[in-house]
């Protein structure tokens, strides 16, 4: 099988093949007497998988898996996909926290209990130049003391800051969370946001679909990978 014939299948360039042959995701390749590549279904499958994994684990990490398999260290790929599952379960965590954060949402009454940025970024396990970065970009507007000229955040501050920080965690970006934010701001409610999380939503079951599908083909190429006995058969370890 030429580099071309691996490459139509999937819509790739020649070149892309030789790149993916170079980084380890694909096995190497025999060689011809005239040095040129040949492949086997075999090198097939392993592209059939990478493609697969990519779209639910990311291109850096289903790189890293492929390479954990070709060199024969099938525990070191199965716990990078436990930890992008992980990483998973922890969006889907953050989700759920951004979802009971919103449910709260209401119009904010005056209350008692102002705070400045060393406490608020300590409760929040940031670091306050990442609330003076918010505030520049419009997230949150804390007001100024007015003798010492320290920042002091309201309690419509501390929320607003509670929910940039779990929108971050989500993936958002901050000229994405800032006009949120001011939605919810004046709107005084959850509906501005109520599609956003349905598109969270969305992408995070595709995401888990996808690892699905990576995992079927991986596991088809982890077969294909196994010694057989001369009749076929699967070899097995003797118990």
């Amino acid at each position: 099988m030429r580099p071309v014939d691996l490459a139509r299948e999937h819509g790739l360039s020649t070149q892309a093949i030789r790149n993916y042959e170079d980084a380890g995701i694909l096995p190497a390749a025999e060689r011809t007497v005239h040095g040129y590549r040949t492949y086997t279904p075999l090198h097939a499958q392993a592209l059939r998988a990478f493609l697969a994994l990519v779209p639910g684990h990311g291109h850096q990490t289903a790189t890293s898996i492929m390479q954990a398999v070709n060199r024969g260290d099938t525990e070191d790929a199965l716990r990078l996909i436990d930890e992008s599952h992980g990483q998973l379960l922890d969006d889907r965590r953050t989700l759920q926290a951004v979802e009971a954060a919103l449910r709260d949402l209401a119009p904010v009454p005056q209350e008692r209990g102002d705070t400045f940025i060393g406490p608020l970024a300590r409760r929040l396990g940031i670091r306050p130049a990442t609330l003076r970065k918010w505030e520049n970009a419009g997230l949150i507007r804390p007001r100024r003391d007015p003798q010492t000229g320290y920042r002091v955040y309201s309690a419509a501050d501390v929320r607003d800051v509670r929910l940039a920080h779990q929108l971050r965690r989500g993936g958002y970006l901050l000229e994405q969370i800032a006009p949120l934010i001011a939605q919810v701001r004046s709107a005084g409610g959850v509906a501005p946001l109520e599609s956003t999380l349905r598109d969270w939503q969305a992408r995070l079951s595709a995401r888990g679909r996808a690892m699905l599908q990576g995992a079927a083909d991986l596991e088809a190429y982890l077969r294909a990978r196994e010694p057989r006995h001369p009749t076929g058969a699967l070899s097995r370890v003797p118990t």
